[in-house]
């Protein structure tokens, strides 16, 4: 027993002088910091506005109409994946359009199978733009994607540029 006490002693005692002697501070990883007299300060990359990206997706969308993916198929809506804002906006726009452009919450997804629509349970075409930040030299790039299924889908990459107030279309690929 008096083993005991004197190992458990010598073992607190060790604890404590390794602990109670380093007066330097331990830096972890996770800790370091760059001195500010090092730091380089880097140029944030301008982000768009709500309204340039309403207008970007308002150009690819219009381009993605032009070209009637939709035709050979028996397709009975279109669905664009935007905001709510562009998608009342796109269907102002095309009043008449055939298949109808409409709101999200009349598709049913799911995995592994054509988007259907949810009011006549046929087929359906999803049609997408992602944006990107803008480049140095102020154009866009965007992917402008059209989706009906596995075997029916595919994208453009355009490049985008703001004349005045207006985006235009650079180049298609």
């Amino acid at each position: 027993m008096k083993t005991k006490f004197i190992f458990s002693g010598a073992v607190l005692g060790l604890l404590a002088a390794g602990c109670g002697t380093n007066d330097e501070k331990i830096y972890f990883a996770s800790e370091v910091k760059i001195p500010a007299s090092v730091a380089v300060t880097s140029p944030v990359a301008p982000s768009l506005s709500k309204a340039d990206e309403h207008s970007i997706d308002m150009v690819v969308f219009g381009y993605l109409f032009e070209r009637h993916f939709w035709e050979g198929g028996d397709y009975t809506a279109l669905f664009l994946q935007a905001d709510d804002a562009v998608v009342d906006a796109m269907i102002k726009k095309f009043p008449n359009h055939v298949p109808p452009i409409k709101q999200s919450y009349h598709i049913d997804l799911r995995a592994n199978q054509s988007p259907l629509d949810k009011d006549t349970g046929k087929p359906v075409m999803i049609l997408g733009a992602d944006v990107s930040d803008p480049d140095a030299d102020g154009t866009v790039d965007v992917i402008g994607r059209w989706y009906a299924g596995g075997a029916v889908q595919g994208f453009y990459t355009f490049k985008l540029k703001k004349a005045g107030d207006d985006w235009t279309i650079a180049s298609v690929k």
